[in-house]
């Protein structure tokens, strides 16, 4: 996942994104601007007729004066007008009188041709944007001040495009324009435009772009509105949503609609029928003829006329449509990156390998339709390439190492578990290897341990022979019982056996299957007891301590010799449990935890227990005696509650229900305890 990281980051996975969101704008087209839009294009012909660019200001005032009568709603020139004049007669005349020093041609040069006033006066004739370049090195001042810009609140900026300075028309043609537009575009890591800013930083004014100025004017707008919560852009009637940069993103645009929308600047000019389409529309000149340098790869295509994206720009200004990527939506990214790569890398342990791989495919599809979907119905660009190539890099992944490691899990799910556990258990194991883990899990498991009541004396009575044989028969039954109720044999350690349920596989209702084991063990113990050379050795019951709990569960000890055995309190706890037996006059102890999840009218309360290593005592309980009447169960009951407020009235409970059961060691050895603890206080 280290590589697909560093992939993912790369400026060729950038390309690789960026054309694919390409793919999903193109599946809307921009809603129609409310203005109709021309772009005058002096190309090839228009050069060719009316002389080679650079043209001097006095033809391009033409073209503007020209295009003004047609009394469109505002003209935009994405053409930068740097500096004055320096080809007009006015202009010559001007730099011949300071070269010879001779101020009667400096006279004669204000009654000649004057590109900048003829220029000037052109566009004084219409609502008029003239284009401002961006100067890195801010060693220009002429750039005239942008519109006014009102904030409410105070909307994040932080990735708008920023410059030192920028460079505009001298003063004579600034005066003479309505308006001012940065004409920057910056390609991506492929060098296409995708992005037209809409705002940009200069000389520490924030400015229009040329296509959001164009907008303003179209709309009658006097100033901008800055708003920040949410991140939107008002000029007029007109509500734009802003990105964190400040741009536009721009939908691809097919050659047949620049072709529409165009008109060449000598069929303008020389055309007054072609004019007329120019009528209270939008009209932008610029420069498709490639001696210009005005050609660009865009999201339309290799050699796009920046004049075509500043078009395209005010078009979707005009219908308020900007397909953006926001924080928010990277964040959404990531989390379903996540997501989808956890689902693929689970399915493809837990599903044969074509099935699997149908899933993860499903999964990609899935985030395909949610991008097609937050396109259409807000305008929200997701990332339609890395959340599922995430997930397939996840599957492949995951699909390579439970191939690799599935013979190796299925000889030490054999080797470790065919003795201990169900044969169907084992199989499961075999064919779902995933379900296992051997190397070590948290999980929470009901741990239920046995003894043998005075084994120690026994072994003095018993040779060693009948005695081994004597355990082996009674192991092989408890054994044989555990894995009847689906539990784990974990150890035989001396004459204690320690069996855990809900391990190595999830078991439901666990603590209820250990309950009904160890029911079943006594009912076995009983009877082995009463048989043969165990009659004879007088071999004792069976004693049971059960408890749920967390614990850490997996293959220890080495290489050499692997043991799968749980570490946690509770397997302590059940340890304790079983030995309280003894105080208890129980066969089976049942902590708090375990007695929890069970029916509590199936369960007989022993009372509060002191356990080593807890601060508070244990509520324990064990399961009613199964012939012990109701009436019976209720009066026990009731004493048992009574020693924590009137000790003297418990033990006169417990005497009378002594009476009524003489063989029930639990209810003898608590009326005992509590009549010696209360003579002992007097």
């Amino acid at each position: 996942m280290t590589a697909f990281a560093v992939a993912v980051s790369s400026v060729a996975f950038d390309t690789v994104r960026d054309s694919a969101i390409d793919r999903v704008l193109e599946l809307r087209r921009a809603p129609p601007s409310p203005v109709p839009i021309t772009v005058v294009d002096i190309d090839r012909i228009s050069l060719a007729a009316l002389g080679n660019w650079p043209w001097s200001r006095e033809r391009l005032a033409e073209l503007v004066s020209v295009i003004a009568m047609s009394q469109p709603r505002v003209i935009g020139l994405d053409i930068l007008i740097d500096g004055p004049d320096e080809r007009s007669p006015a202009a010559l005349a001007r730099k011949l009188a300071e070269a010879a020093n001779r101020p009667e041609l400096a006279l004669l040069a204000a009654t000649l041709a004057d590109g900048d006033v003829a220029l000037g006066a052109a566009l004084r004739t219409a609502p008029s944007v003239v284009g401002v370049a961006l100067d890195p090195d801010n060693a220009s001042d002429t750039a005239p001040p942008p519109p006014a810009i009102l904030a409410r609140g105070a909307p994040d900026l932080g990735g708008v495009w920023r410059a030192a300075g920028a460079i505009g028309p001298v003063a004579g043609l600034a005066e003479s324009a309505a308006g001012f537009g940065i004409l920057a575009l910056s390609g991506d890591s492929d060098a296409r435009v995708r992005h037209v800013p809409l705002l940009v930083i200069a000389d520490d004014q924030v400015r229009p772009g040329l296509a959001l100025e164009v907008a303003r004017l179209a709309n009658q707008a006097a100033a901008y509105i800055l708003e920040a919560d949410p991140p939107r852009l008002r000029l007029g009637g007109l509500s734009l949503d802003l990105t964190y940069d400040a741009s536009l993103r721009l939908r691809p645009i097919d050659e047949q609609s620049y072709a529409t929308r165009t008109l060449s600047a000598v069929n303008v000019m020389r055309d007054a029928s072609v004019r007329q389409r120019l009528a209270g529309g939008i009209v932008l000149i610029g420069a498709s003829a490639p001696e210009v340098g005005g050609l660009r790869a865009s999201v339309s295509g290799p050699l796009v006329p920046t004049v075509q994206i500043q078009a395209d720009a005010v078009a979707q200004i005009m219908s308020g449509d900007n397909p953006r990527r926001t924080q928010v939506l990277i964040y959404i990214e990531v989390v379903a990156l996540i997501i989808m790569a956890a689902l693929a890398a689970w399915i493809a342990t837990r599903q044969p390998p074509v099935i699997a791989a149908a899933v993860t495919i499903g999964i990609a599809a899935l985030w395909i339709g949610v991008v097609v979907i937050a396109h259409d119905a807000a305008a929200m660009l997701l990332d339609p390439v890395t959340p599922p190539l995430g997930a397939a890099a996840a599957f492949a992944i995951s699909a390579f190492l439970v191939a690799s490691q599935l013979r190796v899990r299925e000889a030490a799910i054999r080797r470790r578990f065919e003795q201990h556990l169900p044969a169907a258990v084992v199989r499961r194991m075999l064919a779902e290897p995933g379900l296992l883990k051997l190397a070590g899990e948290a999980r929470q498991i009901t741990a239920l341990f046995t003894d043998i009541e005075g084994f120690t004396a026994m072994t003095e009575r018993a040779g060693p022979r009948v005695l081994v044989q004597l355990l082996d028969r009674y192991f092989d039954g408890v054994t044989r019982i555990v894995v009847e109720h689906e539990g784990m044999v974990e150890k035989i350690v001396g004459d204690g056996l320690h069996a855990i349920f809900n391990a190595p596989l999830d078991l439901a209702a666990h603590p209820a299957k250990a309950v009904a084991c160890a029911e079943a063990i006594q009912v076995f113990a009983e009877r082995f007891r009463a048989d043969g050379d165990a009659r004879r050795l007088d071999f004792g019951p069976t004693r049971i301590g059960i408890e749920t709990g967390d614990v850490i569960i997996g293959d220890v000890g080495g290489g050499r010799r692997l043991d799968y055995t749980a570490h946690g309190d509770v397997m302590n706890t059940a340890s304790r449990l079983e030995a309280a037996n003894k105080a208890l006059g129980s066969r089976i102890c049942i902590g708090p935890v375990a007695a929890a999840t069970l029916d509590r009218e199936t369960l007989r309360p022993l009372g509060a227990l002191a356990v080593r290593g807890r601060s508070v005592p244990l509520d324990v309980y064990e399961p009613w005696p199964a012939d012990m009447p109701s009436d019976v169960r209720r009066a026990y009951r009731v004493a048992i509650a009574l020693i924590a407020t009137d000790v003297e009235r418990a033990i006169a409970a417990l005497a009378e229900l002594s009476q009524l059961c003489p063989t029930d060691r639990v209810i003898s050895q608590r009326y005992t305890e509590l009549k010696q603890r209360s003579e002992k206080q007097l």
